[in-house]
């Protein structure tokens, strides 16, 4: 689970972690750029993990800002990019106006979102979720199908959060397993959700529920 000193908590203490990573990306971005001639332009996404107040974006992009604008005038050269966050825990989510207004997109780490919601490890669910399920103590796996009373809540409340706190188009994405289940990334899509990722064996059917949706005209 994500908790204690990671994600964005590790670079705040230590921001030369980032700044570090952010700056062989661009250089990177650039230099395949010039190799392809300019025919074709990388535009890096720099997404900031497990953000959940404002002030730790805040805290983080001025820094990144920093180093990209360095780059650039070493490189002579500046290319698009774009900076966001992954929303991960229950605080982000209710507090995701805030937040939103700072970035270009978001995407929700349901693994973990899911973990924090219900307490729940993703470790030792197996355990017990066999249980659970007979029981009817609930209908499913809560990491292999969005539970949407209250991870899906949230995720809709930080969606409408989001979007009302900036004018420009705001991308918005899924992380996780859920990502990959047909019945969840109908219920995403109806909600705003512009892409979702999950492991690969469950990208076929990602992209069949997708295609099915489409020809039903509900994207």
């Amino acid at each position: 689970p994500m908790l204690g000193h990671r994600g964005c908590r590790l670079a705040i203490t230590n921001p030369e972690i980032y700044e570090m990573q952010v700056a062989a990306i661009m250089e990177a971005a650039i230099e395949v750029t010039e190799e392809l001639g300019g025919s074709v332009v990388i535009e890096p996404e720099i997404m900031i993990p497990l953000v959940s107040v404002e002030a730790e974006i805040v805290f983080l992009k001025e820094r990144l800002l920093n180093v990209i604008k360095a780059v650039f005038t070493e490189k002579g050269k500046e290319i698009p990019y774009q900076i966001g966050t992954m929303l991960e825990t229950p605080r982000a989510c209710l507090t995701a106006g805030s937040i939103g207004k700072h970035v270009d997109f978001i995407s929700f780490g349901t693994n973990d979102l899911t973990q924090l919601t219900y307490g729940f490890s993703r470790d030792d669910i197996g355990k017990f979720v066999g249980d659970y399920e007979r029981e009817k103590i609930i209908e499913s796996d809560p990491f292999q199908h969005l539970d949407e009373e209250g991870v899906g809540e949230l995720v809709t409340y930080a969606i409408e959060r989001a979007k009302d706190a900036t004018d420009k188009p705001l991308s918005i994405g899924i992380c996780g397993e859920v990502g990959g289940d047909p019945a969840s990334i109908a219920f995403l899509i109806d909600k705003g959700v512009h892409y979702v990722s999950c492991s690969p064996y469950r990208v076929p059917a990602a992209w069949l529920t997708i295609a099915q949706l489409s020809l039903k005209n509900q994207i």
